[in-house]
């Protein structure tokens, strides 16, 4: 087994470790200090549950990293250290992005935070890729666009990072949703950045994925009547989110994938396609029926399945199914239909898919009312 290998799998197992370790802890604290997340008519949950999780995921990410760096620096791995020493500058300021995120989140879960303060400092991330160059300077042909001025790349890429941590934040309505969505999209990228040779960004993947690994089991299969289950709150949400946004602009801004034949944006934005379109469908459902769009509802994918009567496991599993079919068909189709059209395709299945869930819905309801009045 060559070094590179060695070091994906230990930083993804020290994560891994470490959040199992860290996890139990943070619910012992918040079991003695009451910091619960409160059911309410909105929420699916019953009992009260700590939405803490998230507060491990900076520490044993960061600490997994930078502890597998620092033993390829001792044993002088040049290829660890080239790769390194080139993404310094978007390691740092990427560094800074998260950390930002994982305060407010952190602020956010303990005391509160306003929309609006969530958004500026989403802004100041975006802004610290930005200047480390991870930036969405190049559309690959999508609308016939390809490079683009420094403005209009900076404009976009902060709307990319708005869109993508606030869509892993708001999907995270039912056990194991947002963790597993995330958990899709770090391992495409972990195996993608691999597979090019950027094997620093492919730990930073799987030493994510490592964090999601033990708090998946907490969220999915702890009893919360044992004090044994947690959700990942906006300190998870955020970070995780910032992550992925960081590694999804990088592949198309590194053209990963074109000598390939695939579009580096396909590979870059296919796994988010699912929890992205949904934000952007609630928002402007919202937005049509005159409500603040900001104000939570229950309007998401996952509320629709749940309408449907299906089981939380079931729905988390058929939408993370979905998820991964998205991927797969834009991989396939990528080198051989234009990724203007592409897109159009992934918003037809994504529409088609809400208008027959919307109808089976309906359905549901007047054979539930016909029932009720016999």
């Amino acid at each position: 087994m060559d070094y590179q290998t060695l070091s994906c799998i230990a930083v993804f197992c020290i994560s891994l470790v470490l959040t199992g370790i860290i996890i139990p802890q943070i619910l012992l604290i918040a079991f003695r200090k009451n910091l619960f997340d409160v059911p309410d008519d909105r929420k699916i949950h019953k009992g009260v549950v700590p939405r803490l999780g998230g507060i491990a995921f900076m520490p044993a990410i960061f600490f997994s990293l930078a502890c597998v760096l620092g033993v390829s620096m001792i044993y002088e791995n040049e290829e660890i250290a080239h790769r390194f020493v080139y993404a310094g500058l978007p390691l740092v300021f990427g560094s800074c992005s998260v950390m930002l995120m994982f305060l407010v989140g952190m602020a956010d879960d303990l005391i509160g935070v306003k929309y609006r303060a969530k958004f500026v400092v989403q802004i100041i991330s975006a802004l610290f890729l930005c200047g480390a160059g991870v930036c969405i300077y190049n559309l690959q042909g999508f609308l016939l666009i390809t490079e683009m001025p420094a403005v209009f790349a900076w404009l976009l890429t902060i709307l990319v990072v708005v869109l993508i941590t606030n869509s892993i934040n708001l999907i995270d309505g039912i056990d194991g949703l947002a963790s597993g969505l995330s958990s899709v999209g770090l391992l495409f990228y972990g195996i993608v950045f691999f597979s090019y040779g950027y094997y620093i960004y492919a730990m930073i993947a799987f030493a994510a994925l490592g964090t999601l690994v033990p708090f998946f089991y907490y969220n999915v299969f702890g009893n919360p009547n044992r004090q044994k289950k947690i959700f990942m709150g906006d300190t998870g949400a955020l970070t995780i989110g910032i992550i992925l946004s960081f590694l999804s602009i990088t592949i198309n801004s590194d053209n990963i994938g074109m000598e390939h034949g695939i579009n580096p944006i396909v590979i870059a934005f296919s796994p988010l396609i699912l929890p992205c379109f949904d934000v952007l469908r609630v928002y402007l459902h919202r937005l049509r029926k005159h409500r603040n769009p900001f104000l939570p509802d229950k309007c998401h994918i996952h509320h629709k399945f749940l309408a449907l009567g299906v089981p939380q496991r079931i729905a988390m599993l058929l939408i993370l199914m979905v998820s991964i079919m998205f991927v797969i068909i834009n991989i396939i189709l990528s080198p051989y239909v234009n990724v203007t059209i592409l897109v159009v395709i992934n918003i037809a299945l994504y529409g088609f898919s809400n208008i027959a869930l919307t109808r089976a819905i309906r359905s549901r309801e007047k054979r539930m009312s016909q029932t009720l009045y016999e």
